[in-house]
């Protein structure tokens, strides 16, 4: 497995919750990681990113509310979910964007995590 992704959980309107995605260093060290969601019948469409530099993109609904950060020493991406609402509910997943410039060439690799569910009550 190489994204381990956890903390979805039920919550009513209002809530919190904490995602974490852990992954391998290798992973870790050469990716964009993201958080997508997608509800049944629904596409997958990003929530939040975070390059290796740090720098964060958010989707509309994620600004303000949700906020994605990395820590490298422990090789994992964690999304806070604050201020939580109904329209929130869907499972989540974790995306690394790998990129390995290497001498050689580049390799280039997209992976998932195995989604966790995030359902809110109104």
């Amino acid at each position: 497995v190489q994204l381990q992704a956890s903390g979805g959980g039920s919550v009513q309107r209002g809530g919190s919750l904490r995602l974490s995605c852990g992954a391998s260093e290798n992973i870790f060290s050469h990716s964009e990681m993201g958080w997508y969601r997608q509800v049944p019948g629904g596409q997958r469409e990003v929530v939040a990113s975070v390059t290796r530099g740090g720098a964060t993109k958010y989707a509309d609904s994620a600004k303000g509310r949700f906020t994605i950060s990395r820590d490298s020493a422990k090789n994992t991406v964690y999304l806070q979910m604050n201020s939580l609402r109904p329209e929130d509910t869907a499972v989540y997943y974790c995306n690394a964007d790998y990129l390995w410039i290497r001498d050689s060439g580049p390799i280039a690799a997209k992976y998932w995590g195995k989604g966790t569910l995030v359902t809110v009550s109104s």
